[in-house]
């Protein structure tokens, strides 16, 4: 049977938990695309992507689904897992502010873009697991969880918390983060970190869902 482990693992009553969750993700390239092949692979059945970029020969050192050079991500991505949901869609800070987030149990954000980040996090703080700068790095032993608040070595995240300061946000969110100084100053990358950002989300996701948080 397809999830006898995954079931072994959580139980009965938490797996039906699991299959029942609705998750939104913001972003399905190098963290995104390993939260998505995570979730899928534990029983999530309703998850819901966007994208709407298409796949470039540079992300094919990280982003799963890539060789399809050319494609549209959530297009492709929808043949790899049939029956999740997609969306083609540009995210600006226009489109958060319209877009209704309530539907969903957990928002997670593998987003790109400043701006857009933060707009998510006034909009849906309270169901929203964030993943910050995943670039730049190699040592997965720095990854770590925590408040936005208590993010340390991440230059996105303290960017982030200032801009929320600005604007007199001060509620708390989940973030994945690294606290691994840059290696490079282009945005090198390496799948062992972004993958595992990916994977981080997803566990957290998976724990609240079970906890009921």
């Amino acid at each position: 049977m397809r999830f006898q482990r995954c079931k072994l693992l959580f139980g009965e009553e938490n797996f039906e938990k699991l299959q029942q969750a609705k998750i939104l993700i913001l972003g399905v390239g190098g963290v995104g695309s390993y939260a998505l092949d995570c979730l899928y692979r534990s029983g999530v059945k309703d998850i819901t992507i966007l994208d709407f970029d298409v796949y470039d020969e540079t992300n094919q050192n990280r982003q799963i689904g890539s060789e399809a050079v050319g494609e549209v991500k959530v297009e492709r991505l929808s043949t790899l897992y049939p029956g999740i949901k997609t969306i083609h869609q540009r995210m600006d800070v226009a489109w958060v502010q319209t877009f209704d987030f309530d539907p969903y149990d957990i928002v997670i954000d593998a987003a790109d873009t400043t701006k857009v980040k933060i707009e998510v996090a006034k909009k849906c703080y309270k169901k929203l697991i964030m993943a910050l700068g995943a670039a730049k790095r190699y040592d997965t032993s720095k990854i770590e969880v925590a408040s936005i608040w208590k993010t340390h070595g991440d230059a996105l995240a303290r960017k982030i918390r200032n801009e929320l300061k600005k604007a007199r946000f001060d509620r708390n969110f989940t973030v994945v983060f690294s606290s691994e100084q840059a290696k490079c100053v282009e945005k090198g990358s390496c799948v062992a970190v972004t993958g595992a950002v990916g994977l981080t989300v997803c566990s957290e996701a998976i724990k609240r869902i079970l906890e009921g948080k």
